[in-house]
């Protein structure tokens, strides 16, 4: 079932979601060479329990999942796409992550995600940054009154498509709101003028992810939960979540 926002919710929203951008920009500044995952889960926490917030992902267990999630976070690493389960890996000058995050605040939920470098960049890690974000840009900018699910799909799968990326067809947004997942989903690549048609007070989460190496493979790790690019690839991934309003995008995951 599609759940469709008050003018009301999509304000309590925003205030969850600002609670979602503190958490990813503390994790972003405190993402340096030698930082354990675990450690920045920590601060991810303590943004939380500074905002009187709660985490969605913590013991999250959807169906395909064989335990529940241990942290507060993603924290996905180089060839992993999505999911990263903390470890006490450390990270090292050059590495790419993943971050995922989310919040409820009052009952309703936020999930954003951003990839950084850490230390310094490699060209084509930059490269693969700036057109996944640019395709989340895309991607809000067609989520308008009266335009459909697909528009979204197909603006942010172009964009993939044309950089020789891979698109894995399994995973992408999702509506958000009570819950941190609900429909409808929202997929990263696609045909226009198909599927749900939007409508104010639509509030989905919008999330293209991208595979360097071209190919749309992956697997999942051993802990049951990171996917993996079957090439060893690297892979970016960022979201927001959005709400759907007759004057535009308002995106509720910003600062």
């Amino acid at each position: 079932m599609v759940e469709i926002k008050t003018d009301t919710a999509l304000d309590s929203m925003r205030a969850t979601g600002r609670v979602v951008a503190d958490i990813l920009a503390a994790v972003r500044d405190a993402a340096t060479p030698g930082t354990r995952l675990t450690e920045l889960d920590e601060v991810a926490r303590s943004v939380l329990r500074e905002a009187g917030a709660t985490s969605p992902f913590l013991n999250y267990r959807p169906s395909f999942a064989l335990t529940p999630f241990p942290a507060t976070i993603c924290t996905s690493v180089n060839d992993a796409i999505v999911h990263g389960v903390p470890s006490p890996h450390r990270l090292r000058d050059g590495d790419l992550l993943s971050i995922d995050c989310g919040a409820v605040v009052n009952g309703w939920a936020g999930d954003a995600a951003i990839t950084v470098a850490v230390g310094t960049p490699r060209p084509e890690d930059q490269h693969l940054m700036d057109t996944t974000r640019r395709a989340l840009e895309a991607g809000i900018a067609a989520a308008v009154v009266g335009a459909r699910i697909g528009d979204i799909s197909h603006a942010i799968g172009s964009i993939g498509r044309a950089a020789g990326y891979g698109i894995p067809s399994d995973f992408g947004g999702h509506g958000v709101g009570r819950q941190m997942h609900e429909d409808p989903s929202v997929p990263n690549d696609g045909r226009p003028g198909r599927g749900f048609v939007l409508r104010h007070g639509l509030v989905l989460a919008i999330e293209p992810m991208f595979l360097a190496g071209g190919s749309n493979a992956y697997y999942t790790g051993g802990d049951g939960w990171t996917l993996h690019t079957t090439d060893g690839s690297r892979a970016a991934h960022f979201e927001h979540t959005i709400a759907i309003t007759h004057d535009g995008p308002r995106i509720l995951t910003q600062p």
